[in-house]
């Protein structure tokens, strides 16, 4: 992507990355979701580097969006319900640092946009324990490997038990009404 595209990045952490994809994917507007890490100290790390906790970095989704057609904020409005804000362990089943969730803002606007979210959720009431996703500045992304991308398609049977026992689809029930 050149300084001329008419795209733009959007990244996110919201624990295992494979759930991230599906909820974004296939979606006019959206030109690709990406599977990675982001926030660490370390370079290139690989799977195995991510998955110890120590590399510092989150499993994310980077995703790469046209806004004339898929607005940020309606990003931000699919990323929110796909979470437990309230979480600073991980993500339902998966737990370490690498599945705390975070939203990596790529410029004042989305930086902007998303602490307005985060701050109307918080006045919502919807949650009795406190917000405790990250608002962070976008890091250098690493692709995760290839067997991380479209997990949910190349995977599926294993993709659905994995989510089956997360808890992920209870929560979003409970707590988002989706």
């Amino acid at each position: 992507m050149n300084d001329h595209s008419p795209y733009q990045k959007a990244t996110f952490a919201g624990g295992c990355f494979w759930c991230m994809i599906k909820p974004f994917d296939e979606m006019e507007g959206i030109i690709e979701v990406v599977s990675g890490y982001t926030g660490g100290h370390l370079e290139n790390p690989s799977y195995e580097d991510v998955k110890t906790g120590r590399s510092g970095h989150y499993e994310a989704v980077q995703i790469t969006f046209d806004p004339d057609l898929f607005p940020y904020e309606k990003l931000l409005d699919l990323y929110w319900p796909q979470i437990d804000p309230t979480d600073d362990e991980g993500q339902f089943h998966d737990r370490g640092p690498q599945y705390r969730t975070a939203i990596f803002y790529h410029n004042d606007l989305q930086k902007e946009l998303a602490e307005k979210t985060r701050q109307e959720i918080i006045e919502s009431g919807r949650f009795q324990k406190p917000i405790v996703t990250k608002i962070l500045p976008a890091a250098t992304f690493f692709p995760a490997e290839e067997y991380h991308q479209d997990f949910y398609k190349k995977n599926e049977q294993e993709y659905k038990e994995d989510r089956a026992k997360s808890g992920r689809d209870e929560f979003i029930q409970s707590y988002w009404k989706i």
